[in-house]
């Protein structure tokens, strides 16, 4: 850039833009020296030529400038102008201020002169001023009653008992003291504060009830003061009374502008009806918008001109309750702004806050504590009328137990709904419902998930929840209060004559606040909470005849200890004693004393709560659902008390809840299910199978699985007080240790019943010989047994030639057991019948517990497992599944003994009948038509055996039990030639004839294995029909199949006397050669 741009030149000079760049800037510095100049000319050959440019230049630069002066020319003019102004505007200042000092030194001259008259007129002035504004405040003191009563209709209570306040205040002042105009004002002041009190205190009441039209429960969700709506205002910019004494003080002059500083709101809370604020606060400037409502409240003011005329304009609040819309601000209120708490806990502290200035904080206390109790009775039993009135409305069949009770809630109810089908009886004609019913203590209405216990819980979890919402409110009023009561010598209020502001700061002394604290509260309601407990249970606490109030005093008199961590020192302990029971139900036989049948009915407790009208039966075995909602209400009563009132929260309704389950429940329970078991298992139709003689087993106890009645009683015991457990993890040990007693009995009385029928009988003495276990177990029919966690054995793995050993070997064990006595031998049907049906019934009661064991004791949600963690058991779920788990193997190991007396019997029942074989000649003299009659006998037998176990037996069972008959049968017809002196073709063929019958009588049992029947049975008559060969054909059928008999066996066919078959000297030796290849 050039040193000569910017240069006001023309447009249509253009050219000296180009000319003044030709120009040597060294022509412009600032320290010009011509001499370089002029000795450049001097020297210079064509001076003429250089002196005309130079002359050139000093042209273009002298229009150039001329081009400038022109476009300055005008302001230079106006510039000197403005100078020429201002120099005289000077000049006529200081003659002024001349003739001003003259004018001041006269007047100080007047001034002192006339000093007394001044002060005078000032003082008078000041006089009159002053009577003015008493004139002013008189009037508008006289206005109070009546804005208190209109803030009152309109639930303003803060800004009621702000107003009140300061117009006693006023009325206190000097000068109207005296003022007899005001001493009607002062009357209704002073009843209008008792009215204020009255009002604030219902209200409080309301709201600590979460009945108010700000509680929780109302407003359905929590509230903060980003959701309080927009409220309308009104602004008056016309007013010509005298400001509050805190609003004087900041020039109140300018109304509007300083609540345009303000919250944008009118506060009628000053007594002369002005508008009072604190301070600026640029958050809260008045906004115009338009049309703008919010949350259905218009965000609308008016505001008066001072042309009288009405305009009407839209202002958004500082987000204030409604409750506060028309207080004065003050601290209070800028706290309430800035909180974060929920609605209905600002309103809380919105009405201690009036209780506090009213100085009516005893009086409040003391009614709170007097109403505390009423009213908690009172709410619960409209809770329960409502429960009432919507169970009754959807379930209108609540007594019936069979359809009122949830489905799908417990494992036992289902079991307990398969128990008893709606008068649907099972396949084999047996009713469960009445074998059940029968022996449990409970009905099924009271049963672990029967409809009374479904609608106790759900009863006891609604009223809980509502007294734990009433209770945080109690903890949020009481630690208000404690806390006001300990800054009561800051509190700037007018003290009550009555006494009513000397406040104690210590909450245990609770005088300040009337005696009401949080321990009262939560005493007073874990009392209640008691009360209805006993009258759910049926149970009345031993002071049941004294007022419950005078109770409820005596222990919120008494400070939470460390010390006394048991319960009993704070007055939470009950006593109890059951109503007499003289009612009976008819077919359950069992004692209902503990149920809370009572002569009196269903109204035992006059003034009770009415939970009859809600619970289909009531008693003690109600417990089991109170303890979990209990549980839970203890949990959130820790979360919401203060520090120094936890121990209270511990010491109280669950300490009261354990102790009655400890000392009254379990020792009552255990008792009854005692009564039970011992109904069960002694009863004469216990232990006695009983099933159609056409019926089939099925392995499913629904439809139609014959077990004992006894052991089908005492799983049902278990399951429902395992279900107890369930409810009541805590006492799980307990309980589990019941189950394990009655087991134990139950398993006691299956043991004798079992020695009753195998008792000094062969079978029993055989299968406890260790030999005879050790082959039995190493017989592959053995692998349908099944071990103790309930699987079939699968050690069995052995080869044909192993299998045969070993089948071989027991066999012979067996027959050397010859001769077989009758006496030793169970010749009862019955009792086998009971074998088989005991066998199947303990293996049912053993899967029963494994199940169990797998599914009931262990905890079904994180939930359970924190309250394991939180509430210590008595014993540890593992021991207790191990302990289970142990009674289910004894159960199983005896179900397996009685398969194994069942199988060795049927085979000396088979050696018994064949041992004959060895008595009897069979040179017979002609063709018999028949089977022997010791054969005859047999095949009766097994299938008369057969078809009276086959309905309590599975088949697999029923093989092992017949299964062994094949091989002894075979092993013995062989065995029993080398007996036989002689034998004839006839006798042949009715030893054979004796086999076909044998197979043909095993073939019809559906669970034997036909193949393998008749293969055994082929290979006796093979053996036999030997005898019918030549020695050289004997000698040829050895050769080829050597190793299908032994050489025993092959030596008993060379030794028998078969009438018409010669046999040479070297027979034996002949054969030996052959065998020793």
């Amino acid at each position: 850039m050039g040193i000569f741009d910017g240069l006001p030149v023309s447009s249509d000079k253009s050219y000296l833009r180009e000319d003044l760049q030709r120009v040597d800037e060294s022509w412009a510095t600032t320290r010009f020296d011509s001499l370089p100049h002029v000795v450049h000319l001097l020297t210079s050959k064509e001076r003429e030529t250089e002196v005309q440019f130079l002359k050139e230049q000093s042209d273009i630069i002298e229009e150039v400038v001329d081009e400038v002066v022109h476009a300055y020319h005008s302001g230079f003019n106006k510039a000197i102008q403005n100078y020429s102004q201002i120099l005289r505007l000077f000049s006529e200042s200081t003659e002024s201020i001349s003739v001003l000092k003259v004018d001041l030194a006269e007047a100080k001259k007047l001034l002192g002169a006339r000093n007394k008259q001044l002060h005078q007129l000032w003082y008078r002035s000041v006089t009159l001023r002053h009577i003015i504004s008493l004139l002013d405040q008189i009037e508008g003191i006289a206005k109070v009653p009546a804005r208190i009563e209109n803030l009152i209709a309109e639930k303003q209570f803060y800004a009621a008992v702000q107003l009140h306040v300061q117009s006693t205040l006023m009325l206190e002042r000097e000068g109207l003291q005296a003022v007899g105009a005001l001493q009607d004002v002062r009357s209704e002041l002073s009843k209008l504060r008792g009215v204020l009190f009255y009002k604030v205190l219902e209200d409080l009441h309301s709201h600590l009830y979460n009945r108010g039209d700000y509680s929780s429960a109302t407003t359905g969700i929590d509230e903060t003061d980003d959701e309080v709506p927009t409220i309308t205002a009104s602004l008056s910019m016309n007013q010509s009374q005298p400001l509050s004494r805190r609003t004087r003080l900041l020039k109140g002059d300018n109304q509007l502008a300083a609540l345009g500083l303000g919250d944008g709101l009118h506060r009628p809370g000053s007594v002369d009806g002005s508008s009072s604020y604190d301070g600026n606060d640029d958050d809260g400037a008045v906004e115009t918008l338009d049309g703008s409502t919010s949350d259905g409240y218009p965000a609308s003011a008016r505001v008066n001109g001072g042309d009288g005329n009405t305009k009407d304009i839209k202002i958004v609040s500082r987000q204030i309750p409604t409750w506060l819309a028309y207080s004065t601000p003050n601290e209070f209120l800028e706290v309430m702004k800035k909180s974060d708490a929920p609605l209905h806990v600002k309103y809380l502290q919105t009405m201690v806050e009036c209780l506090c200035m009213l100085g009516k904080v005893a009086a409040a206390g003391a009614m709170i504590c007097q109403r505390l109790r009423p009213t908690i009775h009172e709410i619960i039993t409209s809770k329960i009328k409502a429960h009432a009135a919507v169970v009754n409305s959807s379930r209108p069949g609540i007594g019936q137990p069979a359809k009122s009770a949830s489905p799908g809630l417990h494992y036992v109810r289902g079991q307990l709904e398969s128990y008893q089908p709606q008068k649907q009886k099972r396949t084999n004609g047996i009713l469960l419902a009445g074998t059940v019913l029968a022996v449990s203590p409970v009905s099924p209405v009271m049963a672990p998930s029967g409809s009374a216990q479904t609608a106790a819980k759900e009863l006891l979890d609604s009223l809980m929840d509502t007294i734990i919402q009433i209770l945080e409110n109690h903890v949020i009023v009481g630690e208000l209060l404690e806390s006001k009561s300990a800054q009561s010598n800051d509190m700037s209020t007018p003290k009550s004559t009555n006494g009513d502001l000397s406040w104690n700061p210590d909450p245990e002394a609770s005088q300040s606040t009337g005696g009401y604290s949080v321990g009262f509260s939560l005493t007073v309601l874990q009392s209640e909470c008691q009360q209805l407990i006993c009258e759910i249970l049926r149970a009345t606490p031993e002071a049941a005849s004294a007022d419950a109030a005078v109770q409820t005093a005596r222990l919120a008199n008494k400070a939470p200890s460390k010390e006394k961590r048991d319960g009993s020192e704070d007055g939470l302990t009950f006593a109890f004693r059951f109503t007499d029971a003289t009612i009976s139900i008819p077919n359950q036989g069992v004692d209902l004393i503990r149920q809370g049948w009572s002569r009196r009915g269903p109204n035992v407790l006059q003034e009770g709560y009415g939970t009859a009208a809600v619970l289909p039966e009531q008693g003690i075995y109600l417990a089991a659902s109170i303890y979990r909602p209990v549980l839970q209400f203890t949990d959130k009563v820790a979360t919401l008390l203060p520090q120094k009132y936890s121990q209270l929260g511990n010491d109280g309704l669950l300490a009261f809840v354990e102790n009655f389950l400890k000392d009254h429940f379990l020792p009552t329970m255990f008792v009854d299910y005692r009564k039970g078991v011992q109904q069960a298992i002694s009863s004469p139709a216990a232990f006695r199978p009983r099933a159609h003689g056409a019926s089939t087993y099925s392995p499913l106890i629904e439809k139609g699985r014959p077990v004992l009645q006894g052991l089908l009683a005492i799983d049902f015991l278990a399951k429902e007080v395992l279900g107890w457990a369930h409810a009541m993890p805590k006492y799980a040990g307990d309980l589990v240790k019941y189950v394990q007693t009655f087991l134990e009995r139950t398993y006691e009385r299956c043991r004798t019943s079992y020695m009753e029928a195998v008792l000094e009988k062969q079978s029993y003495m055989l299968i406890g010989r260790h030999d005879v276990e050790g082959l039995m177990r190493l017989d592959p029919a053995s692998a349908c047994l099944p071990n103790s966690s309930g699987q079939p054995i699968l050690e069995n793995n052995g080869t044909d030639a192993e299998t045969a050993e070993v089948e071989i070997e027991l066999s012979d064990l067996l027959l050397s057991l010859r001769p077989i006595k009758q006496e030793n031998l169970i010749r009862d049907d019955n009792k086998l019948i009971l074998l088989a049906s005991l066998s199947d019934s303990l293996e049912y009661v053993a899967d029963s517990i494994e199940r169990l064991v797998q599914t009931s004791l262990r905890p079904t949600s994180q939930a359970e497992e924190n309250e394991s963690k939180g509430h210590r058991h008595t014993r540890t779920s593992s021991a207790a599944n191990k302990d289970l788990a142990s009674f289910a193997e004894e159960y199983r190991k005896l179900a397996i003994d009685c398969l194994k007396v069942l199988r060795i019997e049927m085979q000396l029942e088979t050696i018994f009948h064949m041992q004959e074989m060895t008595s009897r000649g069979y040179l017979e003299d002609q063709d018999a038509e028949e089977p022997d009659d010791f054969i005859i006998s047999l095949t009766a037998q097994i299938t008369r055996r057969d078809e009276e176990m086959a309905p309590f037996i599975a088949d697999i069972k029923r093989n092992y039990i017949f299964g062994g008959i094949c091989s002894i049968a075979s092993n013995a017809s062989i065995k029993a030639l080398a007996d036989m002196k002689s034998i004839n073709l006839f006798g042949v063929q009715q030893i054979c004839r004796n086999s076909i019958a044998l197979e043909q009588a095993l073939a019809a049992i559906p669970s034997i294995n036909s193949e393998a029947v008749q293969q055994r049975l082929d290979r006796v008559r093979t053996y036999y029909e030997l005898l019918n060969l030549p020695f050289e054909a004997l000698l040829a059928f050895i050769t080829e199949r050597e190793y299908l008999f032994t050489a025993a066996e092959y030596s008993s066919l060379l030794k028998v006397e078969v009438p018409g078959r010669e046999m040479p000297a070297d027979a034996e030796e002949r054969v030996s050669e052959i065998l020793s290849h």
